[in-house]
């Protein structure tokens, strides 16, 4: 890894120019800079046409320094007060850029050269600063420019502006920008001042040639995150792109080959996917058998695949993180799917199964209502614990205080939420006859129970919950 301390160029060296050196332009050595790139924990720069370098924070010391001279002139150059102000200024904004990922990892070629201008406004070298943006806009029309000309003459890009992705097995594809524009475009739908090209013009400004294909994915729903503050309606299109990476997940693992779709078209997908799913997860192991009594297809063609689109980023992400039945950490429980499979759960005893899972699935669909956590858990599966709380009484002896702490753990593996009234065990220096000792009191036994919670969590899922209960007078 490059240290963070740059080492500063010697300004006598360099010529008075308004031709500012780009401070992540490459190495020369070509080889040795794309082995630098690739190397773990090192810093890697994104340049314009999606090539990944590695990071050279002396090219900054170079560009400022080459910034100063032309303001102030070639006679600046043997000044150390520049040499000294460059130094300091070069620490700056490469602590600017990895504070954030201190242990390694890339930035664009744009956030490099922010970076720098606000260094320069921050150190009070206005001048210099405004110089260094005229130069940045300049050469920014310039390559618009040179843009348009190339498309008026009908000129495709160079090989070098191909990005491409590396699959899974370690090949590498085209990234598919229609597909990209596609899902995004369909992501932003209804949404009120929500942009597409803002979320796709921050997510291709962190494509670098050879990304995994997963991350791309990921970018998207992060760019479209960063823009929640700016507008709340961006948590509708992030939820979106989450979902379509989880399609992708989804689908992929119930027809064992990769696999995606549209959200326009799962509304005809859905029904053939719910029938594979229930079956895949039967043979998992995952859910109750009786669920393959139910008449799949009719219920895979009720699943509206538009109230994907209810889903805010955080309720989307939670779902995923805690709910959505997996397979060793892969995910292939869709939204809709989750809700019948609820819904089927709670009507499996109902005289007409198929109407009454209908009704709940609507019911819960629209977010009319929403079952508890253990419902949302458990509903459906081989162990169908719907309860959310247990109250129970601890006896005054070690027998019902450790056959209690032993119910509450296993309450608690089906995420159930705890609560134990204590009052009956006898306080601090109370008499034990069996022993003709004294009561440490109810403290030693809370702390047991608390260590309880916390090593049997909700299912693996989420927290131990647990509260004590005493009366006043205790």
């Amino acid at each position: 890894m490059q240290s963070n301390t740059p080492n500063t160029p010697n300004p006598v060296s360099q010529p008075a120019s308004t031709n500012f050196t780009d401070p992540t332009s490459p190495n020369t050595n070509a080889d040795a800079t794309s082995l630098a790139a690739t190397a773990p924990g090192q810093y890697r720069l994104i340049r314009r046409n999606g090539k990944v370098t590695a990071f050279d924070a002396e090219k900054i010391s170079i560009a400022m320094t080459k910034a100063f001279l032309a303001v102030e002139g070639g006679n600046a150059a043997a000044s150390n007060r520049i040499h000294e102000i460059v130094k300091q200024l070069t620490q700056d904004v490469v602590d600017a850029l990895t504070r954030r990922i201190p242990d390694g990892g890339t930035f664009h070629i744009e956030d490099v050269q922010d970076q720098v201008e606000l260094a320069l406004m921050r150190g009070g070298h206005h001048q210099i600063s405004r110089a260094y943006v005229i130069y940045r806009e300049e050469h920014a029309r310039a390559r618009a420019s040179a843009l348009a000309e190339q498309q008026q003459h009908g000129k495709t890009e160079t090989p070098e502006s191909t990005i491409n992705v590396t699959l899974d097995d370690g090949g590498t594809q085209p990234l598919d920008t229609q597909r990209l524009h596609e899902i995004v475009s369909e992501a932003c739908v209804g949404l009120k001042d929500v942009s597409a090209s803002a979320i796709l013009e921050d997510t291709e400004r962190n494509l670098f040639d050879g990304v995994p294909q997963k991350d791309v994915a990921r970018m998207l729903v992060m760019s479209a995150r960063t823009l929640i503050e700016q507008q709340p309606d961006y948590s509708y299109a992030a939820a979106r792109l989450l979902l379509d990476d989880l399609r992708t997940e989804a689908l992929s693992f119930i027809y064992n080959v990769p696999s995606n779709a549209t959200q326009s078209e799962m509304q005809t997908q859905y029904a053939s996917y719910f029938t594979h799913y229930i079956n895949r997860a039967v043979d998992l192991e995952l859910l109750d058998p009786r669920l393959q009594e139910f008449n799949l297809e009719y219920l895979g063609k009720q699943l509206d695949a538009s109230r994907d689109h209810l889903f805010t980023y955080l309720g989307l992400q939670t779902l995923y993180d805690r709910y959505f039945i997996h397979s060793e950490d892969t995910r292939f429980e869709l939204p809709q799917a989750f809700f019948m499979r609820v819904a089927m759960g709670l009507a499996i005893n109902e005289i007409n199964r198929e109407e009454s899972a209908i009704e709940f699935y609507r019911l819960l669909s629209s977010f009319d209502f929403m079952s508890s956590t253990p419902t949302l858990f458990n509903s459906g599966t081989l162990r169908p614990q719907l309860s959310s709380c247990y109250l129970t009484t601890i006896s005054d002896d070690l027998d019902g205080i450790f056959s209690s702490i032993k119910d509450d753990a296993l309450l608690s593996k089906y995420a159930g939420g705890l609560g134990n009234d204590w009052t009956r065990v006898r306080g601090m220096g109370a008499h034990i006859k069996g022993t003709n000792g004294k009561s440490q009191g109810v403290v030693p036994f809370l702390k047991v129970a608390n260590d309880t919670a916390v090593a049997v969590n909700q299912g693996g899922k989420r927290k131990g919950a647990m509260c004590a209960y005493l009366e006043t007078w205790h």
